[in-house]
């Protein structure tokens, strides 16, 4: 007689199928959510960030995100939709599509693109907030940059200054100590003898010794 399995057992087999029939539709969502998600990411940057400024981007941002009809001929629409590189395709990528209403073109959100509208307007936002931070970054290193500089620039000045400074104090030091003779020059002039002094019509000199003299009372 084969034994029956417990109705744990029955359960746990029943919840194990039920994951494993479930996995590979949960994988394949997420796999074109990732795939929705690069491609949002592409269209930013390089796509919307490299050709247009910083204003034009934060411009489209609200722009997107306030309207559900977007008339091209509006000056608005126009300046900040359809002049920027990149916008008008992140519109369409978002679910915004080409109509006529009352012989007007319009670009109207499709409700059937919701899905795609909630990706993408959550990679603007992570792609304006990452490139804020990188613009703090910039700025802050620009700032340490010239502060560097600067400090680099005053010790270089203090330096030469202080050399200056050191070069005076010694001249003036020098011009207010009395010449001295060296003491080679003083020796040489003392061991030097008197020269001899001839006293015409005499024959002698003052240097040589008295001479024999008579002397008459």
């Amino acid at each position: 007689m084969t034994e029956r399995p417990s109705s744990e057992a029955v359960a746990a087999a029943a919840t194990a199928a039920l994951q494993r029939s479930r996995s590979p539709v949960v994988s394949v969502s997420e796999e074109h959510d990732y795939e929705k998600r690069q491609n949002f990411r592409r269209l930013i940057d390089p796509g919307i960030f490299r050709p247009n400024s910083r204003d034009q981007t934060l411009s489209f941002t609200e722009t997107i995100r306030s309207f559900n009809n977007l008339r091209p001929t509006n000056d608005l629409i126009k300046h900040q939709l359809m002049e920027p590189k990149g916008t008008l395709e992140y519109a369409i990528a978002l679910g915004f599509r080409a109509e006529v209403k009352d012989f007007q073109p319009y670009y109207v959100f499709n409700p059937r693109h919701v899905a795609d509208l909630r990706i993408g307007a959550a990679i603007l936002a992570e792609a304006i907030d990452l490139e804020e931070k990188k613009q703090e970054r910039l700025k802050r290193s620009r700032a340490e940059e010239k502060a560097a500089a600067a400090a680099a620039a005053q010790n270089a000045h203090d330096r030469k200054t202080r050399a200056l400074r050191d070069s005076r104090e010694r001249e003036t030091r020098n011009a207010s100590e009395p010449h001295q003779v060296p003491s080679d020059i003083i020796s040489h002039t003392d061991a030097s003898p008197l020269p001899e002094v001839v006293m015409p019509g005499v024959g002698y000199s003052l240097a040589s010794p008295d001479p024999d003299v008579d002397q008459h009372e």
